[in-house]
């Protein structure tokens, strides 16, 4: 098609002239491409509302664009938006002026009737759950990101497979180990005070098989099945070997090597993704609870239990038929903690960042464990250990080199 002719195309465009969203309005929509005709097309839009934040100031939004070819029935990407209403944080307000590309996202774009759609989402300052949506997959350039004030539905198979779900975890000071009469306790577990001064948000499942997947491209678990905890991964391919990246934590912070599940999951999203501390999980574990388990009991056998049963699989719960597996078994198919958080006792041992280290008596801040070490912390118990094994104290270690299929983890965003 001639420059004319796709030019003389662009002037019948179909305006979606604006969108409400509960108190949030999209407004005063105009959309015009340039003449002559050079694949820009400028939009204009405001956006009324009189939402606040958590502090009682104004809202800000997320602005989003979509493209319809009604032509040919599509959908049409536009990604390549450049203007002053195109941040992460746009207050209410306008008009705002933003000018799409298209021929960066396709390159011999035209039609004559194309409708835009902009869209505008709150930004929610202090969010409960964070939702990561990897649907796009390993060759996806960039995993979108958004937020919630209410939980999964597991009803539906999308919070376990195509979504990854982050619960908001309220920092606080608490009693890290286990008191010396606790049925099943092991002498590493010298309790004492930790606090940890910042919010932080941990997986609401184990990672699973089909977000593993999606993530790198493969899975490497040897029970298979997608709403199952991913196995048989290492410390190392989550995180990386080199001395200034994933192998390097304490002394190197968050930093991770490009190649390794947290190393695509950060690049693809711009968030510090990572394993969680020791003392992370043991706090997000408990809930608040000081017993054994995290419903607030504690066991009534070190090795068979039946309040071990309720909220996780083990060794003498395995052919209970839910999830419908006798190792591991679907994730959040036994009770949650008072936080949400399924599977912390049981199903598969997690990976924490620390290296494993003794415990002193002492009051500790935002603990990053003990540099260096030989093996590296896991938390929770699995399918396979007996009941005092997967109690919230209980801590196991194994070579960040080493592959299990006993061994899975859980992902935390860091602040």
């Amino acid at each position: 098609m001639h420059n004319n002719q796709i030019a003389k195309s662009l002037l019948f465009f179909v305006l979606a002239s604006f969108l409400v969203y509960a108190d949030v309005q999209v407004t005063d929509v105009s959309v015009q491409p340039r003449w002559p005709w050079n694949g820009l097309v400028d939009i204009q839009y405001s956006i009324i509302s009189d939402e606040v934040d958590d502090e009682g100031d104004p809202a800000e939004f997320d602005v989003s664009f979509s493209g319809y070819d009604r032509d040919l029935d599509r959908t049409v990407a536009m990604n390549s938006i450049s203007g002053d209403g195109v941040d992460s944080a746009v207050p209410a307000g306008g008009p705002y002026t933003d000018t799409w590309n298209s021929t960066q996202d396709e390159a011999e774009f035209h039609s004559s009737s194309f409708a835009v759609t902009v869209t505008a989402t709150k930004v929610e300052t202090n969010p409960l759950y964070v939702i990561v949506d990897l649907s796009g997959g390993a060759n996806a350039k960039s995993y979108p990101v958004r937020y919630s004030a209410t939980g999964p539905d597991l009803s539906d198979d999308t919070c376990r497979t195509t979504e990854l779900w982050l619960r908001r975890i309220p920092k606080g000071t608490f009693v890290m180990g286990s008191p010396e009469d606790e049925l099943g306790r092991d002498s590493s577990e010298t309790q004492h005070q930790v606090t940890l001064t910042q919010d932080y948000y941990i997986g609401v499942f184990e990672c699973t098989q089909r977000q593993y997947e999606l993530v790198t491209g493969s899975n490497p678990s040897s029970y298979k099945g997608d709403t199952r905890p991913v196995e048989y991964v290492s410390y190392n391919d989550l995180r990386g070997t080199s001395a200034d990246g994933g192998g390097g934590w304490p002394t190197a912070g968050h930093a991770v090597d490009a190649t390794s599940f947290f190393g695509k999951l950060q690049a693809k999203t711009g968030l510090v993704f990572d394993l969680p501390t020791e003392a992370q999980w043991e706090y997000a574990c408990r809930a608040g609870t000081t017993t054994a388990l995290n419903s607030g009991k504690d066991l009534t056998n070190e090795y068979e239990c039946p309040n071990l049963a309720k909220v996780g699989r083990y060794k003498y719960n395995r052919h209970d038929g839910k999830g419908g597996y006798g190792e591991h078994t679907k994730v959040g198919c036994y009770l949650p903690n008072a936080w949400g958080l399924y599977d912390m006792h049981g199903n598969v041992w997690e990976w924490c960042l620390d290296w494993r280290t003794s415990y002193s008596t002492a009051a500790v801040t935002d603990p990053a464990g003990w540099s260096p070490g030989a093996f590296r912390v896991q938390c929770g118990g699995c399918w396979s250990y007996y009941a005092r094994d997967c109690r919230s104290a209980y801590r196991y270690d194994y070579p960040p080199s080493n592959h299990s299929v006993l061994i899975g983890f859980r992902v935390a965003l860091c602040p």
